[in-house]
């Protein structure tokens, strides 16, 4: 499930989608936030120093995607973006750093193999109408967006 945009409207449908009814959601003080309690969901507005956390990991992804992808990040490929910073991050304090790589391996190797043009997802839904997300000038397969 992906939000749209911050609207009102978007935050609240996806909130819905996700969260347990009568949930009581933290955030911020922004105004798409509004809505929650008109359908059923307990709000508290919190100070921004108490959300410094998610305001660092959020400039440390903005770092990460800067730096490792140099501008080349593809809307497609934002949940495997995710994947990758959380993955990192949740093992950033790892005292047996040879694990970070022997894992991935160890568990690439207990699945089949996969040709290449399998890991093309289909398009997204969020980026139908986007115009010019196939990058790549041998690729004519307009049924996936990458």
């Amino acid at each position: 499930m992906h939000l749209e945009d911050a609207s009102s409207v978007s935050l609240t449908s996806f909130i819905q989608g996700i969260v347990q009814p009568c949930s009581t959601i933290r955030t911020d003080d922004w105004t798409g936030y509004n809505a929650l309690t008109d359908n059923g969901f307990g709000h508290v507005v919190l100070p921004s120093n108490e959300l410094k956390l998610v305001h660092l990991i959020s400039a440390l992804l903005k770092r990460w995607l800067l730096g490792t992808y140099q501008g080349a990040v593809r809307p497609s490929h934002l949940a495997y973006y995710l994947d990758e910073f959380t993955f990192r991050f949740n093992r950033r304090t790892s005292t047996s750093r040879g694990k970070l790589f022997y894992r991935p391996v160890q568990q690439a190797m207990m699945v089949d193999p996969a040709p290449a043009n399998t890991l093309k997802g289909p398009a997204l839904p969020f980026l139908e109408g986007a115009d010019n997300l196939n990058l790549d000038p041998i690729d004519e397969d307009r049924d996936h967006n990458i």
